[in-house]
């Protein structure tokens, strides 16, 4: 039996995950522009950038100057990825950075030593002080992400026992410390998902914590994407972040191609949800034009499908 929400809510990634990737360093001025064309689509959160080693991701080297150089919009938070306490610092100094306190979990320590240079273990370890660290700055948990909760490029398959474990953990941290569990995200980093095991790890979840909300992180690298989306939206998950246009992938993860499929892409999956009756809150033709951008901006075809076909409202206006 299906229990499909009555409202979707997305944040949107693919100016981080998107540019992040690419072999060349485009143009501050066009990727402003790219965020300002998102702030007038209804998107409640829009990731910036990411506050990262320069050396290894060059492409976010100026994340402080893109916070520096966007028109903000009320009611949209505007955030950025880090992954160690230096990031933390450089994002609490830039310009009106929400803080999103996420905190960051691996299944697999080869992915984990590729991405973070520590293993899943000691990473796992970390997330202790990442939350003392937030809580000291008066921030609630955002969200508990758990990368490469369906496979590993490097590890291989993950069994479902190590996603639950995580669960158990940052139940049993947040409990300690007497704060309000985050959203439990599970994150097909690599692209490993299906419906099926997706319908399995977001059921074993909720048997753990009934009351959790759930988030999915999904990549479209092998075409599963919408196929996974409408197997969680039947289990009624409420929260995707997405990538305008299909931006994204990640730059450790193996695939070694900015041309790899990248996340779910936000407008199409937009358009599943309103198609099925579901509200997003989003303008969605507002959204294909800040598409259309983002793909004149990287300067070949994107992997959306709506951008390229349009919405169906002219045909249905006939």
């Amino acid at each position: 039996m299906s229990d499909f929400p009555k409202f979707v809510e997305f944040h949107e990634e693919g100016v981080r995950e998107g540019f992040q990737i690419e072999p060349v360093i485009h143009p501050i001025e066009r990727r402003i522009k790219l965020i300002d064309s998102l702030s007038e689509t209804g998107l409640t959160q829009i990731q910036v950038g990411s506050f990262v080693s320069p050396k290894a991701v060059p492409t976010m080297a100026d994340t402080a100057q893109l916070f520096e150089g966007i028109k903000r919009k009320e009611g949209v938070d505007y955030t950025a990825l880090w992954l160690n306490k230096k990031g933390v610092m450089l994002a609490n100094e830039a310009k009106d950075v929400a803080m999103d306190a996420r905190i960051l979990f691996y299944t697999t320590d080869a992915f984990s030593m590729a991405n973070n240079n520590c293993t899943a273990t000691e990473m796992r370890d970390h997330q202790v002080e990442f939350l003392d660290m937030y809580l000291q700055q008066g921030l609630v948990p955002s969200g508990a992400y758990i990368m490469t909760a369906f496979g590993c490029n490097f590890g291989g398959p993950v069994l479902l026992e190590a996603v639950t474990d995580l669960v158990k953990w940052t139940v049993d941290l947040c409990a300690d410390r007497k704060t309000p569990l985050p959203a439990i995200y599970l994150a097909d980093t690599v692209g490993w998902a299906n419906p099926e095991g997706l319908k399995q790890q977001i059921g074993a979840v909720r048997e753990l914590v009934p009351d959790a909300r759930i988030g999915l992180h999904l990549h479209d690298t092998r075409g599963l994407g919408a196929a996974n989306v409408y197997a969680a939206l039947e289990m009624g998950v409420d929260l995707f972040d997405a990538s305008v246009a299909g931006l994204g992938g990640c730059p450790f993860a193996g695939h070694g191609s900015a041309t790899s499929a990248g996340n779910i892409c936000t407008e199409d999956m937009v358009f599943l949800c309103h198609e099925m009756g579901i509200e997003t809150g989003i303008d969605l033709n507002a959204l294909i034009e800040s598409a259309r951008l983002a793909e004149d901006i990287i300067g070949r075809p994107l992997n959306g499908r709506i951008m390229h076909a349009g919405s169906l409202d002219k045909y249905r206006s006939n």
